[in-house]
């Protein structure tokens, strides 16, 4: 389920099915050397997260990415995002990243931290093979949250 309209009635009606969200945590460098980089994780994460959410359509959420450049990076926000989204009804919530710098946050919240593959110039199935040895790694992770639930 994606954070619009349509898939926000449906979680409403179906909370106890619909348990797991999904918060990309997205890193922007704008300056002109680190411009091109960012993007490239942010173009691989978002299709991960969308792969992701596709493959467990009716048992998660994705939200919209929660976006921070290094001078705007703070450790509550994400905390506080976790506290919300868990009042909103969500059991787990899991922040997808390619940014190691979260990892050092596992105490405070889920993370799920990949490294980035730059998409852009790989053909349509070739990213979609990648796609695919990326989620066999995130299906471990959330198939142990949801057994402890």
């Amino acid at each position: 389920m994606i954070f619009n309209v349509k898939d926000v009635e449906q979680f409403q009606e179906q909370k106890q099915f619909i348990d797991t969200a999904i918060v990309p945590l997205v890193s922007l460098d704008l300056s002109n050397e680190g411009m091109k980089q960012s993007s490239s994780k942010v173009e691989y994460l978002m299709s991960l997260t969308a792969f992701v959410e596709h493959q467990f359509k009716g048992r998660l959420m994705l939200t919209p990415p929660f976006s921070y450049t290094d001078n705007t990076r703070n450790d509550t926000n994400p905390v506080q995002i976790k506290s919300e989204l868990h009042a909103a009804g969500f059991k787990t919530v899991f922040f997808m990243t390619c940014d190691h710098y979260w990892t050092s946050k596992q105490n405070e919240i889920e993370v799920i931290w990949l490294p980035s593959i730059p998409l852009e110039s790989m053909d349509k199935a070739v990213k979609q093979r990648i796609l695919e040895d990326q989620l066999k790694q995130v299906i471990p992770i959330l198939t142990k949250a949801w057994s402890q639930q």
